[in-house]
């Protein structure tokens, strides 16, 4: 639809096209029951069969018409329990009603469907557009509004349509040809009551979910009072008790007596192994923590609204690309801190790992989109700008952090380190690194699991996801489960003579997004009815995008929490 002004059109240029044209309609012209096309299939013929079967498969799956008028979804309002109304932006294509005479998904609206092992295709829509005339320089009319409402008319004559008689049925056993006419019906409306930034709203306050959310949020509340009320505990009793009787021992006889995580004093800020890529990880973790508070942060001001079709994701982009300079800066100033001399194998690293895996990833299933034919496929040229930004703005720009983090000294460390490594002691079942690391993610992952099931329902089912508000709560709640549980989990290991914390703190944390992982294969068996093996690559593969991302994302928190408290503690401890 042409827009003039911020949304107005003027009455004689308002006209919409669906479906690639091939519904068009003007302003205030209503049609009735206007044939749009005639699709014939001959069961004899194999590529008409393959295509019929294929009908027949997308309405036994309950696949879905999704079309757009001035960036407005067009809705299918009906009734629900208790008296409400749900607006889905989105209608079937059909229905089935199986040989048991069961009517499956959309047949329950009509008592006409109940033809056993038949199914019954939705060939005509009654659009109803609703507008509100303003003042825009000259007289216009602002779109606020469309739904339609789904129909079935098997038309006998098909030259001359008249959307009456029986709905179209196909019965599974059908055989000889088969003609479907296709046809729709447009009217207009004026609503001077819903204003032009208020449009959303009839969709977005049909989908019941707001009481699911405040349950979410209080569940992580409660886990994070628990942590809170952990930490508290041992900061203020536990250590400052340790703290104090350290400080108090004046003579060799009592330094002798000291156990726990005093103990590892000269080996806490030892290197780790694999510095080099804990250093990668962690800047490239840092860049996708700032991208990420920043995006919630704006979506959650209006500005990255659903009204704005991609803008999340072009947001989320666009301050990657400019963030390369902290991830290279952080990268370089903890190798430096590792005492790592490769500067340019890091710089090379944290510019091309990370990202080049997800770029790898998200190629190899373009490849299949293409191969598919699908619409959903990005186009090469935009990949050659998405790599254009990579190379050309992302890259320089962590070479530059990088620069500024081995101009500068390396960290300071509290304590020194001895030349020779202390031995850790025979550590029991629960302070082993890998029980640890599973128990340190089940928190984190308590607290987002009913939020990450929104958001898959979002990219998987085509619901929208509106709630950034509940979102960037959720989000800081993450943050700081995240920072609790690995520095919990952290001073327990210390007390066991362990001084390994670098990779354990990341893991800790990080190993929620293995959680993630499993919540995700279950949500594929359990939620969705993919079928084909290109369909389940897709899935899994940008499962393992996303995966990847919320690994570096929580791992990196862990880690950073984990520092800070460790040289807290040590800060304050008097060292002979």
């Amino acid at each position: 639809m042409g827009q003039e002004d911020g949304g107005g059109v003027s009455k004689e240029d308002f006209v919409i096209g669906l479906l690639g044209g091939l519904h068009e309609f003007t302003f205030n012209k209503e049609e009735t029951c206007k044939l749009v096309c005639t699709k014939t299939y001959h069961t004899e013929k194999a590529e008409d069969k393959q295509k019929l079967e294929f009908l027949k498969k997308s309405m036994l799956l309950n696949y879905q018409h999704h079309w757009i008028v001035d960036n407005m979804p067009v809705t299918w309002c009906y009734d629900v329990e208790d008296g409400q109304r749900f607006c889905n932006p989105g209608f079937p294509i059909g229905c089935y009603i199986t040989d048991k005479g069961h009517a499956k998904d959309a047949c329950v609206i009509n008592s006409e469907f109940h033809e056993r092992d038949t199914f019954y295709i939705f060939n005509h829509v009654d659009i109803k557009i609703y507008y509100h005339v303003v003042e825009t320089g000259s007289m216009g009319a602002r779109l606020v509004a469309a739904k339609l409402e789904p129909k079935s008319f098997k038309h006998t004559h098909i030259d001359k349509t008249d959307c009456s008689g029986p709905p179209m049925d196909i019965s599974n056993k059908a055989s000889g040809e088969i003609r479907i006419a296709y046809t729709y019906s447009v009217s207009f409306q004026e609503d001077k009551n819903i204003r032009w930034a208020s449009r959303w709203d009839y969709i977005l306050e049909s989908m019941p979910h707001t009481h699911i959310q405040w349950f979410s949020i209080m569940n992580s509340l409660v886990i994070v009072l628990f942590l809170s009320g952990m930490v508290a505990m041992i900061m203020l009793r536990t250590l400052h008790k340790d703290i104090a009787r350290y400080n108090q021992m004046d003579s060799t006889e009592d330094a002798q007596e000291e156990f726990g995580w005093k103990l590892v004093h000269g080996d806490i800020f030892r290197p780790p192994r694999k510095g080099m890529l804990l250093s990668v990880f962690l800047g490239s973790g840092t860049q996708i923590l700032i991208m990420t508070f920043v995006t919630l942060f704006f979506a959650c001001l209006g500005f990255l609204s659903p009204a704005n079709r991609g803008a999340l994701m072009t947001c989320a982009v666009v301050l990657w690309v400019l963030l390369g300079t902290p991830a290279g800066y952080v990268a370089a100033r903890f190798y430096k801190s590792f005492g790592g001399e490769k500067w340019k194998t890091n710089v090379l690293l944290t510019s091309f790992l990370c990202p080049g895996i997800v770029f790898a990833d998200f190629f190899i299933m373009n490849l299949i989109l293409w191969g598919e034919g699908s619409s959903a496929s990005i186009p090469f040229g935009t990949l050659v700008a998405i790599l254009a930004l990579w190379f050309c703005i992302s890259v320089p720009l962590t070479f530059i952090g990088a620069y500024f983090g081995f101009k500068k000294n390396a960290i300071e460390h509290p304590v020194r380190t001895n030349q020779i490594p202390r031995q850790i002691p025979e550590q029991s079942f629960y302070t082993k690194p890998l029980p640890g690391i599973i128990m340190g993610g089940i928190l984190p992952f308590g607290c987002i699991f009913i939020q990450l099931f929104f958001i898959l329902n979002s990219i998987w089912s085509h619901q929208m996801y509106y709630m950034f508000g509940f979102l960037f709560l959720v989000f800081i709640i993450l943050v700081i489960t995240c920072s609790e549980a690995t520095i919990l989990l952290c001073y327990f290991h210390l007390c066991a003579e362990d001084y390994h914390w670098q990779w354990r703190s990341f893991l800790t944390s990080g190993f929620t997004a293995v959680y993630f992982l499993i919540y995700a294969i279950h949500y594929f068996f359990s939620k969705l009815q993919i079928t084909g093996t290109a369909s389940t690559i897709l899935y899994f593969g940008y499962t393992m995008i996303m995966v990847l991302i919320f690994f570096l994302f929580t791992g990196t928190i862990g880690f950073f929490a984990c520092f800070w408290f460790v040289t807290k503690i040590y800060s304050v401890v008097k060292v002979d």
